[in-house]
């Protein structure tokens, strides 16, 4: 179907819905629709459209709403939960009440708009995060929703461009927040305006704000970029955008009146207001020079500037006669005192937290190597046609920043230029919003690599398995093919390289590759086994749910899962586990996929392992789904899923009594049959009796020997239901012989609902509360007092490991995707070597920190045992000259960094703007998240080392 065929079918089904508003539409109905038009309304998004907020919480309602209808499936559905494909967790299991009206109150701020004059008048929190707190809908989407629903308030926000070649479209969520001075008036206001709307825009708004003249405001009123309320650039070019302007979230912009506008005269440069004294500040501002003029690459000027003493921006400064108020206090008091003039000891501003980005830039900032570099004349080496950099930009603004940083002085310096060029290239870490200082670390180096990299024109280089060939051999030879296309101060600085061993778990083909590494992700484990809580369940009513934790590998797969409950639970050679993960009272997800890696189930999840006798061909699963009543309002009651499903297996004849379903799982739940209850009505003859065979009935699966100690319990009739191919529900009265056809159902899923008499019948405790697979306790004493060591942390990284399922090779010989073994060894090591601690884990219902303290060293760190390359001849030790700190939680927290300035051979810890000396006892703790360790060697020549090993390797390619 066309573009054009596709939006008119929507907007017919609108215009369809919209009649049909009074008479409601079904979920079925509702979601199709909505689905139809999302997806052609954001294939046909462009700039300027509108999409709306909503809020997560009613969202989700809404698509349990739609999605209630839906077929039972209980197979591996891993698609997430928001999804209008037909398909959700709900398994098709209770009935979701229809939403009430859209209410948006938790996405508002309770304060008043900042901006009267914003489109919606309203102001959302600054911290929301999308698919967390809110979803973007296309806005024929939110008008729909709106017609049948009702509610609001409507959050409207527009469609513009973004990345670097400005084609790729975003929702500006949180438009510029502006502070806006007037000045010699003084008043005050803020005002919300895109990043891609004009300074002329910008101008407009400001003059009709303050009731400026519109006809005098392009001669007569100046608007300055305020930030940190000095003014550092007039915004003359009416048709520049904010963006490109680098006008960021929050911060000040100066409206200057200079002429009679506001009964104000301007002479010789001078204004001269009502009580005729001088307007200080416009004067010193209009004889301060543009600062775009600073924006140099290494440039030889800079250079001769600073080998005396000054900056830049100092020189500048006195020779047009224009002190800067902050140069005054290069040399003055900051609390920290060092001998002779080094620099290094500068510190940056926290922006709103910036402190991530601070502590990482700190580390680069003082790495010996970047420091030599970006203090040269780097201009040559900056690539401006590379596609995959930042057009020289990012490399610009890191120089220019490193560069104040080490010049002399103190006055902490803010990183807004660099941020704006961050925030341009890596929308991710725009905002003021808490990031992780590794994944920007992680950007950076390769961003600075990108804009850095001599490689003008990359050659195509093709990779060759190894197929037996030597190590050494194919080593090189894979070096060379990277060094052929990546050839920067960032890999000959910190740039490794590491063999890569595959085992197809099948055909146990072996692939050997060496792949290059920037910095190593250090897992922080202390053991190589995982302990999981399983509940285990019978089908033949011989025993009570019992709960077992038992030992596997922790980087084991399913099969040592399944042997590991196998014989924790003396599984008899006529019997097999069913192992399945529970969710929402139901079967998420069948475990029985032998090669995935164990790594896939988290620690928050909820398993089950059920016995049943060994499927026989033609034998299908039945699912045993518990529900009640639930009060769902004062008059409304519906039935709800509760407890843990039961399994037991059925011989599949194509058609099948429904008399032998109810005695199946009469046999079931035996075991859970209250003792002493005498029943009346329940224990008609004719729909109850005592357990008995199933076999007779055609099952041929239930054992019934084994259910002697309930052999004399009478058993009340059950109100059973079964789901058939068309999702009708049929009932399945005790004693019944009508005949189910099955032929077209892989399992039969079977509803049992507990009535409030039933409940008293059977002990139900036993199928709730099921157990988390592992539960995180407190620390034991053995963890506290023998700490971590980072050597172990390596060996864990190195150790052999499936790939996780998301991530499958395809092997050569089997012709197919598999979960292969995968095994590291260190083949070639950096200069600089950066070692990430991973302290965050996450999985869907929390965010874990490891707190774990990690004993790393501080001088001779002695790789040389895990280094597979014996021909090297460089020295395999390293000695630790920098890391960084998290303090506090996921989400939240603080970063900090510990350097050493290596010219002074003494410590510093630096916390944003503030610098202090410290022991290097102090150094360590279990805060310490990246470290960074440089190569020791009597030489300390820092880039001409690396330099001439880069020499060396594209030559011979050998140590």
């Amino acid at each position: 179907m066309t573009e054009v065929a596709t939006a008119s079918a929507a907007a017919t089904g609108i215009a369809m819905a919209t009649e049909k508003a009074a008479k409601e539409l079904s979920p079925e109905e509702e979601r199709v629709l909505i689905r139809d038009i999302a997806l052609t309304a954001e294939a046909n998004t462009k700039e300027g459209d509108s999409f709306f907020l909503i809020t997560q919480k009613w969202w989700q309602h809404w698509i349990d709403y739609v999605n209630q209808d839906q077929q039972p499936n209980n197979s591996n559905n891993n698609e997430g939960s928001s999804s209008l494909s037909g398909n959700s967790d709900s398994n098709g299991v209770g009935i979701s009440k229809r939403p009430s009206g859209i209410d948006n109150s938790d996405l508002i701020s309770d304060g008043p708009a900042e901006d009267a004059n914003s489109d919606d008048g309203v102001e959302i929190h600054d911290t929301l995060l999308e698919g967390r707190d809110y979803v973007l809908l296309p806005q024929q989407v939110w008008n729909l929703l709106f017609s049948w629903y009702g509610g609001g308030p409507a959050l409207s926000r527009k469609v513009i461009n973004s990345g670097l070649s400005q084609t790729e479209f975003a929702v500006e969520v949180y438009p510029l927040r502006l502070q806006l001075l007037v000045t010699p008036k003084g008043d005050r206001s803020t005002i919300r305006i895109s990043k891609k709307e004009t300074i002329g825009e910008l101008h407009r708004r400001a003059c009709e704000i303050f009731h400026l003249n519109l006809e005098q405001v392009i001669s007569d009123v100046c608007i300055w970029d305020y930030y940190g309320h000095r003014k550092h650039a007039l915004m003359n070019d009416m048709d520049k955008t904010l963006d490109d302007a680098n006008i960021q979230m929050d911060q000040d912009i100066l409206v200057e009146v200079l002429n009679n506008v506001n009964d104000t005269l301007v002479t010789d440069g001078t204004s001269i207001t009502d009580n005729g004294f001088a307007d200080k500040e416009a004067t010193s501002v209009l004889l301060e020079p543009s600062k775009s003029s600073l924006s140099i690459a290494g440039g030889l000027s800079a250079n001769k500037i600073a080998s005396k003493g000054y900056s830049a921006e100092q020189l500048q400064n006195q020779t047009l006669g224009c002190p800067n108020k902050e140069s005054d206090n290069h040399f003055g008091n900051s609390g920290v005192s060092t001998r002779g003039t080094f620099g290094g000891l500068t510190g940056l501003l926290n922006l709103g937290n910036t402190c991530f980005m601070n502590s990482a830039i700190q580390c680069l900032v003082h790495t010996p190597e970047f420091a030599r570099y970006f203090r040269e004349d780097y201009h040559q080496e900056i690539n401006w046609q590379n596609p995959l950099g930042m057009v020289g930009e990012l490399a610009l603004a890191f120089g220019e920043l490193l560069r104040k940083l080490w010049a002399p002085g103190r006055t902490p310096v803010a990183p807004r230029p660099f941020k704006a060029k961050l925030a341009r290239f890596a929308p991710q870490f725009s905002g003021y919003n808490q990031h992780d200082s590794q994944e920007l670390l992680a950007f950076l180096l390769d961003g600075l690599h990108e804009d850095l990299n001599r490689v003008k024109h990359k050659p195509y280089v093709n990779s060759r398995d190894a197929d037996g060939r030597p190590d050494e051999e194919v080593a090189d030879e894979y070096w060379a093919n990277h060094i052929a296309r990546n050839d920067s101060i960032i890999v000959d600085v910190c740039q490794g390289q590491y063999k890569s061993t595959l085992v197809c778990p099948v055909c146990n083909k072996v692939s050997v590759t060496f792949d290059p590494f920037m910095y190593l992700s250090l897992p922080l484990q202390f053991a190589t086994t995982r302990s999981m809580t399983i509940t285990i369940f019978t089908c033949d009513g011989s025993a009570l749910p019992s709960t077992c934790t038992i030992t596997v590998p922790k980087q084991g797969r399913y099969r040592d899962l399944i042997q590991a409950v196998s014989n924790a639970c003396s599984l008899k050679q006529t019997e097999e586990i069913k192992l399945v993960e529970i969710r929402n009272h139901l079967i998420h997800r069948f475990l029985d996929d032998s090669f995935v890696s164990l790594s896939t189930i988290k620690d928050d999840d909820h398993l089950a392992a059920y016995k049943i006798q060994k499927s026989a061909t033609g034998n299908v699963l039945l699912q045993l789904i518990h529900r009640r009543q639930e009060q769902e309002t004062s008059d409304a009651q519906r039935w709800k899923p509760f407890g843990t499903p039961l399994i037991s297996s059925l011989l599949c004849d194509d058609v099948i009594r429904s008399g032998v379903i109810q005695t199946i799982v009469q046999t079931m739940l035996t075991p859970l049959l209250k003792e002493g209850i005498e029943y009346s009505d329940d224990s008609d003859p004719s729909t109850s009796g005592m357990a008995r065979d199933p076999s007779d009935h055609g099952s041929g699966e239930v054992d019934t020997n084994c259910a002697s100690t309930s052999i004399n319990k009478v058993l009340p009739k059950l109100p059973l239901q079964l789901v058939d191919e068309s999702k009708t529900c049929i009932d399945l009265p005790a004693g019944d012989e009508k005949a189910i056809n099955l032929s077209a159902m892989s399992h039969v899923v079977v509803y049992l609902d507990w009535t409030s008499k039933l409940l008293e019948k059977f002990n139900i405790n036993y199928l709730e509360n099921l157990p988390e697979v592992f539960k995180y306790g407190p620390i034991t004493k053995k963890a506290r007092t023998e700490p971590l060591s980072l050597y172990t942390c390596l060996e864990a990284f190195l150790r052999e490991e499936p790939l996780v399922p998301e991530d499958m090779w395809y092997c050569p010989q089997c012709k197919e995707q598999r979960q292969a073994s995968k095994k590291l060894d260190l083949w070639r090591l950096p200069e600089v070597l950066v070692i990430h601690l991973k302290r965050f884990s996450y999985s869907r219902s929390m965010k874990h920190k490891v707190e774990t303290f990690v004993n790393f060293p501080i001088h001779d760190f002695d790789l040389t045992n895990y280094v597979a390359d014996k021909r090297s001849s460089c020295s395999q030790l390293y000695e630790l000259y920098a890391l960084t700190n998290h303090y506090g939680g996921m989400g939240s927290g603080h970063y900090t960094a510990h350097i050493k300035l290596l010219d002074e051979n003494k410590w510093y810890n630096f916390d944003d703007s503030h610098i202090s000396p410290i022991n290097e006892e102090d150094v360590k703790s279990a805060a310490a998240y990246v470290l960074f360790y440089r190569r020791a060697k009597s030489d300390t020549s820092g880039t001409s080392s690396a330099g001439s090993r880069r020499a060396r390797d594209k030559t011979s390619y050998k140590y």
